[in-house]
Protein backbone atom coordinates (compact mmCIF):
# COMPACT_ATOMS: atom_id res chain seq x y z
CA UNK A 1 0.00 0.00 0.00
CA UNK A 2 1.50 3.56 -0.96
CA UNK A 3 -0.28 7.09 -1.00
CA UNK A 4 0.39 10.80 0.00
CA UNK A 5 -1.70 12.56 2.17
CA UNK A 6 -1.91 16.12 2.42
CA UNK A 7 -2.86 18.88 5.07
CA UNK A 8 -2.13 22.52 5.04
CA UNK A 9 -4.85 24.21 6.62
CA UNK A 10 -4.80 24.71 10.47
CA UNK A 11 -9.05 24.76 11.63
CA UNK A 12 -10.09 27.48 14.27
CA UNK A 13 -13.28 25.78 15.26
CA UNK A 14 -16.33 27.34 17.60
CA UNK A 15 -19.13 29.90 17.98
CA UNK A 16 -17.41 34.01 17.94
CA UNK A 17 -14.23 32.57 16.67
CA UNK A 18 -14.67 35.15 13.70
CA UNK A 19 -13.47 37.84 16.41
CA UNK A 20 -9.69 35.49 16.24
CA UNK A 21 -9.37 36.08 12.63
CA UNK A 22 -6.80 39.52 13.16
CA UNK A 23 -4.88 38.04 15.79
CA UNK A 24 -4.52 34.70 13.28
CA UNK A 25 -3.78 36.70 10.53
CA UNK A 26 -0.91 38.98 12.86
CA UNK A 27 0.74 35.42 13.42
CA UNK A 28 0.88 34.58 9.42
CA UNK A 29 3.11 38.10 9.81
CA UNK A 30 0.58 40.18 8.23
CA UNK A 31 0.48 44.13 8.54
CA UNK A 32 -2.03 44.54 4.84
CA UNK A 33 -5.26 42.18 4.30
CA UNK A 34 -6.76 41.99 1.31
CA UNK A 35 -10.32 40.58 2.30
CA UNK A 36 -12.50 39.09 -0.83
CA UNK A 37 -16.02 38.81 -0.15
CA UNK A 38 -19.05 38.51 -2.53
CA UNK A 39 -21.75 41.59 -1.66
CA UNK A 40 -24.41 39.20 -0.16
CA UNK A 41 -21.58 38.55 2.15
CA UNK A 42 -21.15 42.56 2.93
CA UNK A 43 -24.67 43.32 3.13
CA UNK A 44 -25.20 40.55 5.67
CA UNK A 45 -22.97 42.28 7.54
CA UNK A 46 -20.24 39.22 8.01
CA UNK A 47 -17.13 41.14 6.20
CA UNK A 48 -17.76 43.99 8.70
CA UNK A 49 -17.03 41.79 11.26
CA UNK A 50 -14.09 40.21 9.97
CA UNK A 51 -12.76 43.69 9.29
CA UNK A 52 -13.23 45.09 12.31
CA UNK A 53 -10.91 42.09 13.82
CA UNK A 54 -8.37 43.06 11.32
CA UNK A 55 -8.30 46.55 12.05
CA UNK A 56 -8.33 46.04 16.06
CA UNK A 57 -5.01 43.96 15.34
CA UNK A 58 -4.04 47.36 14.12
CA UNK A 59 -3.77 45.88 10.50
CA UNK A 60 -4.44 47.52 7.49
CA UNK A 61 -7.66 46.24 5.46
CA UNK A 62 -8.87 46.60 1.91
CA UNK A 63 -12.20 44.79 0.65
CA UNK A 64 -12.85 43.67 -2.93
CA UNK A 65 -16.52 42.19 -3.07
CA UNK A 66 -16.60 43.12 -7.56
CA UNK A 67 -17.92 39.22 -8.10
CA UNK A 68 -20.58 36.61 -8.11
CA UNK A 69 -21.57 33.53 -7.51
CA UNK A 70 -19.27 30.95 -10.14
CA UNK A 71 -16.41 33.99 -9.92
CA UNK A 72 -14.84 34.30 -13.62
CA UNK A 73 -11.64 35.06 -15.37
CA UNK A 74 -12.87 38.35 -15.05
CA UNK A 75 -13.93 38.78 -11.60
CA UNK A 76 -10.61 37.47 -10.54
CA UNK A 77 -8.45 39.83 -12.74
CA UNK A 78 -10.44 43.05 -11.31
CA UNK A 79 -9.75 42.06 -8.43
CA UNK A 80 -5.77 41.29 -8.84
CA UNK A 81 -5.93 44.74 -9.67
CA UNK A 82 -7.21 45.82 -6.58
CA UNK A 83 -4.14 43.41 -5.06
CA UNK A 84 -1.71 45.42 -6.98
CA UNK A 85 -2.84 48.52 -6.09
CA UNK A 86 -3.52 47.97 -2.64
CA UNK A 87 -0.11 45.29 -2.14
CA UNK A 88 -1.26 43.20 0.50
CA UNK A 89 0.69 40.72 2.40
CA UNK A 90 -2.18 38.51 3.59
CA UNK A 91 -5.24 37.23 1.86
CA UNK A 92 -8.91 36.27 3.39
CA UNK A 93 -11.53 34.77 1.74
CA UNK A 94 -14.76 35.97 3.73
CA UNK A 95 -17.89 34.08 2.89
CA UNK A 96 -19.06 31.21 0.81
CA UNK A 97 -17.27 29.18 -1.83
CA UNK A 98 -17.27 31.79 -4.39
CA UNK A 99 -15.25 33.82 -2.02
CA UNK A 100 -12.83 31.64 -1.13
CA UNK A 101 -12.50 30.65 -4.99
CA UNK A 102 -12.12 34.25 -5.96
CA UNK A 103 -9.32 35.15 -3.21
CA UNK A 104 -7.11 31.88 -3.94
CA UNK A 105 -7.63 33.14 -8.07
CA UNK A 106 -6.29 36.73 -6.56
CA UNK A 107 -3.69 35.10 -4.62
CA UNK A 108 -2.62 32.72 -7.81
CA UNK A 109 -2.36 36.40 -9.98
CA UNK A 110 -1.06 38.50 -7.48
CA UNK A 111 1.38 36.23 -6.59
CA UNK A 112 2.36 34.38 -9.59
CA UNK A 113 1.53 36.67 -12.36
CA UNK A 114 0.19 35.33 -16.02
CA UNK A 115 -3.49 34.55 -16.61
CA UNK A 116 -5.91 32.10 -14.39
CA UNK A 117 -5.61 29.33 -17.59
CA UNK A 118 -2.12 29.52 -16.44
CA UNK A 119 -3.45 27.56 -13.63
CA UNK A 120 -5.76 25.10 -14.43
CA UNK A 121 -4.72 21.70 -13.31
CA UNK A 122 -2.31 20.96 -10.15
CA UNK A 123 0.30 22.40 -9.17
CA UNK A 124 1.41 24.95 -11.68
CA UNK A 125 2.42 28.07 -9.32
CA UNK A 126 5.29 29.41 -10.24
CA UNK A 127 6.61 30.95 -6.68
CA UNK A 128 5.51 30.98 -3.53
CA UNK A 129 2.49 32.24 -2.75
CA UNK A 130 0.46 34.94 -0.17
CA UNK A 131 -0.49 33.44 3.06
CA UNK A 132 -4.16 33.27 3.25
CA UNK A 133 -7.09 32.69 5.90
CA UNK A 134 -10.63 31.51 5.04
CA UNK A 135 -13.68 32.14 6.87
CA UNK A 136 -16.61 29.94 5.32
CA UNK A 137 -20.05 31.54 5.92
CA UNK A 138 -21.76 28.82 3.85
CA UNK A 139 -21.29 24.99 4.98
CA UNK A 140 -20.92 23.36 1.54
CA UNK A 141 -18.10 23.70 -0.67
CA UNK A 142 -15.78 22.78 1.68
CA UNK A 143 -13.03 25.17 -0.28
CA UNK A 144 -11.31 26.24 3.29
CA UNK A 145 -9.68 22.66 3.32
CA UNK A 146 -9.07 22.21 -0.53
CA UNK A 147 -5.98 23.78 -2.40
CA UNK A 148 -8.34 24.33 -5.33
CA UNK A 149 -9.66 27.46 -6.91
CA UNK A 150 -13.30 26.79 -8.93
CA UNK A 151 -12.48 29.74 -11.79
CA UNK A 152 -15.27 29.73 -14.75
CA UNK A 153 -13.96 30.85 -18.06
CA UNK A 154 -15.81 33.97 -18.91
CA UNK A 155 -15.09 33.41 -22.14
CA UNK A 156 -16.49 29.47 -22.88
CA UNK A 157 -18.12 29.03 -19.70
CA UNK A 158 -15.89 26.00 -18.95
CA UNK A 159 -15.13 25.62 -14.77
CA UNK A 160 -11.75 25.57 -14.30
CA UNK A 161 -10.22 23.67 -11.23
CA UNK A 162 -6.45 25.66 -10.51
CA UNK A 163 -4.81 23.94 -7.77
CA UNK A 164 -1.33 24.31 -5.87
CA UNK A 165 -0.10 23.04 -2.41
CA UNK A 166 0.68 27.09 -2.38
CA UNK A 167 -2.99 28.12 -2.68
CA UNK A 168 -4.15 26.17 0.39
CA UNK A 169 -4.94 28.37 2.81
CA UNK A 170 -3.10 28.56 6.05
CA UNK A 171 -5.63 28.74 8.44
CA UNK A 172 -9.70 28.24 8.22
CA UNK A 173 -12.55 30.05 10.73
CA UNK A 174 -15.53 27.60 11.20
CA UNK A 175 -17.70 29.82 13.09
CA UNK A 176 -20.80 28.18 13.36
CA UNK A 177 -22.86 31.78 13.82
CA UNK A 178 -21.72 33.38 10.34
CA UNK A 179 -24.25 30.36 8.88
CA UNK A 180 -27.14 31.67 10.53
CA UNK A 181 -27.99 34.11 7.90
CA UNK A 182 -28.22 31.70 4.78
CA UNK A 183 -32.06 31.67 4.08
CA UNK A 184 -32.76 27.82 3.84
CA UNK A 185 -33.04 27.50 0.46
CA UNK A 186 -29.00 27.99 0.07
CA UNK A 187 -28.91 26.14 3.37
CA UNK A 188 -30.27 23.45 1.51
CA UNK A 189 -28.24 23.68 -1.54
CA UNK A 190 -24.76 23.97 0.08
CA UNK A 191 -25.92 20.38 2.04
CA UNK A 192 -26.31 18.70 -0.60
CA UNK A 193 -22.96 20.10 -2.39
CA UNK A 194 -21.19 18.97 0.65
CA UNK A 195 -22.98 15.33 0.92
CA UNK A 196 -22.75 14.69 -3.09
CA UNK A 197 -18.46 15.64 -2.25
CA UNK A 198 -18.30 13.08 0.74
CA UNK A 199 -20.24 10.39 -1.68
CA UNK A 200 -17.95 11.19 -4.62
CA UNK A 201 -14.73 11.47 -2.93
CA UNK A 202 -15.27 8.06 -1.42
CA UNK A 203 -15.78 6.07 -4.15
CA UNK A 204 -13.05 8.17 -6.12
CA UNK A 205 -10.75 5.83 -8.48
CA UNK A 206 -8.09 7.83 -6.87
CA UNK A 207 -9.21 7.09 -3.21
CA UNK A 208 -6.91 6.05 -0.39
CA UNK A 209 -7.09 4.57 3.35
CA UNK A 210 -6.59 7.98 4.54
CA UNK A 211 -9.06 10.00 2.99
CA UNK A 212 -11.63 7.69 3.21
CA UNK A 213 -11.60 8.29 6.93
CA UNK A 214 -12.59 12.28 6.12
CA UNK A 215 -15.17 10.66 3.53
CA UNK A 216 -16.74 8.79 5.86
CA UNK A 217 -17.22 11.18 8.72
CA UNK A 218 -18.12 13.94 6.62
CA UNK A 219 -20.96 11.50 5.28
CA UNK A 220 -21.91 10.61 9.24
CA UNK A 221 -22.14 13.98 10.00
CA UNK A 222 -23.87 15.64 6.90
CA UNK A 223 -26.44 12.68 6.75
CA UNK A 224 -27.59 12.93 10.12
CA UNK A 225 -27.39 16.49 10.41
CA UNK A 226 -28.56 18.12 7.01
CA UNK A 227 -32.26 16.91 7.75
CA UNK A 228 -32.12 18.22 11.14
CA UNK A 229 -31.17 21.73 9.59
CA UNK A 230 -33.66 21.62 6.95
CA UNK A 231 -36.00 20.84 9.77
CA UNK A 232 -35.25 23.52 11.97
CA UNK A 233 -32.52 25.92 10.80
CA UNK A 234 -31.94 27.54 14.25
CA UNK A 235 -30.55 24.52 15.11
CA UNK A 236 -26.99 25.18 16.19
CA UNK A 237 -25.40 21.92 17.38
CA UNK A 238 -26.74 20.53 13.97
CA UNK A 239 -25.20 23.64 11.90
CA UNK A 240 -21.96 23.00 13.61
CA UNK A 241 -21.59 19.35 12.60
CA UNK A 242 -22.90 20.22 8.68
CA UNK A 243 -19.85 22.60 8.89
CA UNK A 244 -17.72 20.58 10.06
CA UNK A 245 -18.61 17.58 7.73
CA UNK A 246 -18.49 20.40 4.81
CA UNK A 247 -14.44 21.05 5.97
CA UNK A 248 -13.82 17.24 6.20
CA UNK A 249 -15.21 16.76 2.66
CA UNK A 250 -12.98 19.74 1.53
CA UNK A 251 -10.29 17.58 2.54
CA UNK A 252 -11.36 14.20 1.03
CA UNK A 253 -12.03 15.69 -2.07
CA UNK A 254 -8.34 17.51 -1.55
CA UNK A 255 -6.84 13.64 -1.59
CA UNK A 256 -9.83 11.80 -3.80
CA UNK A 257 -10.94 14.52 -6.16
CA UNK A 258 -14.69 14.10 -7.10
CA UNK A 259 -16.44 12.08 -9.91
CA UNK A 260 -19.46 11.93 -12.12
CA UNK A 261 -21.87 14.24 -10.69
CA UNK A 262 -19.65 16.83 -10.58
CA UNK A 263 -19.16 16.85 -13.89
CA UNK A 264 -22.04 16.41 -15.70
CA UNK A 265 -23.64 19.36 -13.06
CA UNK A 266 -21.04 21.91 -14.36
CA UNK A 267 -22.65 21.88 -17.93
CA UNK A 268 -25.65 22.43 -16.26
CA UNK A 269 -24.29 25.56 -14.99
CA UNK A 270 -23.08 27.01 -17.75
CA UNK A 271 -25.93 26.25 -20.22
CA UNK A 272 -28.92 26.40 -18.32
CA UNK A 273 -27.93 28.91 -15.23
CA UNK A 274 -29.02 25.94 -12.34
CA UNK A 275 -27.21 26.65 -9.32
CA UNK A 276 -24.46 24.20 -8.37
CA UNK A 277 -26.12 22.46 -5.36
CA UNK A 278 -29.14 21.55 -7.75
CA UNK A 279 -27.37 20.59 -10.71
CA UNK A 280 -25.46 18.31 -8.70
CA UNK A 281 -28.43 16.89 -6.32
CA UNK A 282 -30.39 15.93 -9.21
CA UNK A 283 -27.64 14.15 -10.85
CA UNK A 284 -26.12 12.40 -8.19
CA UNK A 285 -28.85 9.92 -7.51
CA UNK A 286 -28.27 8.77 -10.99
CA UNK A 287 -24.87 8.18 -10.94
CA UNK A 288 -24.31 6.07 -7.79
CA UNK A 289 -27.28 3.61 -9.42
CA UNK A 290 -24.65 3.72 -12.76
CA UNK A 291 -21.85 3.14 -10.64
CA UNK A 292 -23.16 0.56 -8.43
CA UNK A 293 -21.42 -2.11 -10.32
CA UNK A 294 -18.10 -0.79 -9.55
CA UNK A 295 -18.92 0.28 -6.18
CA UNK A 296 -21.53 -1.36 -4.74
CA UNK A 297 -19.42 -2.34 -1.92
CA UNK A 298 -18.65 1.53 -1.07
CA UNK A 299 -21.57 3.12 -0.97
CA UNK A 300 -23.11 -0.39 1.13
CA UNK A 301 -20.38 1.18 3.87
CA UNK A 302 -22.23 4.98 3.76
CA UNK A 303 -25.66 3.74 3.63
CA UNK A 304 -24.95 1.23 6.99
CA UNK A 305 -24.96 4.16 8.67
CA UNK A 306 -28.57 5.80 7.95
CA UNK A 307 -31.23 5.39 9.94
CA UNK A 308 -33.56 4.04 6.78
CA UNK A 309 -34.09 0.78 5.07
CA UNK A 310 -33.34 1.99 1.59
CA UNK A 311 -30.39 2.05 -0.78
CA UNK A 312 -28.21 5.31 -0.83
CA UNK A 313 -29.81 6.46 -4.27
CA UNK A 314 -33.33 6.65 -3.23
CA UNK A 315 -32.29 7.82 0.39
CA UNK A 316 -30.94 11.15 -1.79
CA UNK A 317 -34.06 11.01 -3.85
CA UNK A 318 -35.76 11.72 -0.25
CA UNK A 319 -33.23 13.95 1.03
CA UNK A 320 -33.88 16.49 -2.62
CA UNK A 321 -37.30 16.26 -1.77
CA UNK A 322 -37.00 17.00 1.99
CA UNK A 323 -35.12 20.02 0.75
CA UNK A 324 -37.38 21.26 -1.63
CA UNK A 325 -35.11 21.13 -4.55
CA UNK A 326 -35.97 19.72 -8.01
CA UNK A 327 -35.91 15.91 -8.63
CA UNK A 328 -35.49 16.13 -12.28
CA UNK A 329 -34.29 18.48 -15.27
CA UNK A 330 -38.12 18.56 -16.56
CA UNK A 331 -39.14 20.16 -13.11
CA UNK A 332 -36.41 22.62 -13.41
CA UNK A 333 -37.91 23.98 -16.65
CA UNK A 334 -35.47 22.18 -18.80
CA UNK A 335 -37.71 20.10 -20.51
CA UNK A 336 -36.05 19.43 -24.17
CA UNK A 337 -31.93 19.33 -23.13
CA UNK A 338 -29.63 19.41 -25.69
CA UNK A 339 -28.18 15.85 -24.59
CA UNK A 340 -25.56 15.18 -27.14
CA UNK A 341 -23.82 18.92 -26.33
CA UNK A 342 -24.40 18.80 -22.90
CA UNK A 343 -22.80 15.45 -22.67
CA UNK A 344 -19.78 16.26 -24.85
CA UNK A 345 -18.98 19.20 -22.11
CA UNK A 346 -19.58 16.67 -19.33
CA UNK A 347 -16.86 14.69 -20.67
CA UNK A 348 -14.19 17.47 -20.52
CA UNK A 349 -14.65 18.12 -17.05
CA UNK A 350 -11.57 16.94 -15.13
CA UNK A 351 -13.92 15.16 -12.46
CA UNK A 352 -14.98 12.30 -14.82
CA UNK A 353 -11.56 10.97 -15.42
CA UNK A 354 -11.92 9.70 -11.21
CA UNK A 355 -15.52 8.46 -11.24
CA UNK A 356 -14.40 4.69 -10.05
CA UNK A 357 -16.34 3.42 -13.25
CA UNK A 358 -15.17 4.49 -16.69
CA UNK A 359 -17.88 7.20 -18.44
CA UNK A 360 -18.19 7.01 -22.35
CA UNK A 361 -20.33 10.01 -24.02
CA UNK A 362 -22.82 7.36 -24.32
CA UNK A 363 -22.64 6.95 -21.08
CA UNK A 364 -23.22 10.40 -19.75
CA UNK A 365 -25.75 10.89 -22.13
CA UNK A 366 -27.80 8.31 -20.30
CA UNK A 367 -27.31 9.67 -17.43
CA UNK A 368 -29.23 12.87 -18.79
CA UNK A 369 -31.63 10.87 -19.84
CA UNK A 370 -32.47 9.29 -16.31
CA UNK A 371 -32.46 12.49 -14.98
CA UNK A 372 -34.97 14.21 -17.23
Amino acid sequence: MSFDFCSATRLVVGAGSIDRLGGLARELGATRVLVVSDPGVVRAGHTALGAASLGEAGLAVECFSGFSENPTTTHVEAGTVVARDFRPDCIVGLGGGSSMDCAKGINFLFSCGGRMHDYHGRGKATGPMLPSIAVPTTAGTGSETQSFALITDAASGLKMACGDSRAAFRVAILDVTLTLTQPPRVAALTGIDALSHAVESHVSRVATPASRIFSREAWRLLAHNLPRVLADPANLEARSAVQLGAAWAGLAIENAMLGAAHALANPLTATHGIVHGQAVGVMLPHVVRFNASASGARYAELAATLDADIGLADWLDELLRQAGLAGSLSALGIATPNIPALAAAAAAQWTAGFNPRGLTADDLAGLYEAAR
